[in-house]
């Protein structure tokens, strides 16, 4: 069985196609007129192992906010869709990772409750041209749409790159064993049954 799926959102603000693989080998496309959120994004395919197919067409003239909460929303939506029914999945994943002197905690559960907290304080208010407040809310969008938990918290750092790069990161990593299969199970990894 084939874990990919293909997602659109085409608003006033935004017109986003994206693909994923979630047993790919990280190789990203990602063009979405955001340098910064470009870079983030190929670093979340690579260390999540998903090949990710992005191209956004977003109202930048205005500002970046609606390209990236939007690409959160329509990443999220394909990651359910790829996940199925979440059978046979690890459905937890953690990570813990530095970034020269950032350190970036990440915890997931593919739990169908889409729910973020962020416990991540960002110095500078733009790296580049890019708003820091904007991870957050690329990654409630994220969340809220694939129905997983997630907890991403700063140990420590001040360097807002350096913060925001080990953030999605974690992230990813943590989201690569989440869904990875866990060859003991072969049903849905709840005693519920169903997530």
């Amino acid at each position: 069985m084939t874990r990919t799926a293909k997602a659109v959102r085409a608003t006033a603000e935004t017109d986003i196609g994206l693909s994923l693989d979630l047993d790919g080998t990280g190789a990203a496309d990602v063009e979405t007129g955001v340098g910064f959120f470009d870079h983030m994004l190929c670093a979340l395919a690579r260390h999540s192992l998903v090949d990710l197919t992005v191209r956004v067409k977003g109202d930048t003239e205005v500002d970046d906010h609606h390209t990236v909460e939007d690409t959160g929303i329509v990443l999220g939506r394909a990651l359910a869709e790829a996940l199925g029914d979440k059978r046979g999945i690890r459905r937890f994943g953690s990570a813990l990772v530095p970034l020269d002197e950032a350190l970036v905690m990440a915890a997931v559960d593919v739990s169908g409750r889409g729910e973020l907290y962020w416990d991540v304080a960002i110095g500078p208010d733009k790296v580049g041209t890019f708003d820091t407040e904007l991870g957050e809310e690329f990654f409630r969008g994220l969340a809220r749409e694939a129905g997983v938990t997630l907890h991403l918290r700063l140990v420590c750092g001040h360097n807002a790159h350096h913060i925001l790069e080990a953030t999605f990161k974690a992230a990813a990593r943590a989201l690569r064993e989440a869904v990875e299969p866990d060859p003991r199970v072969d049903d849905v990894p709840s005693t519920k049954g169903s997530l």
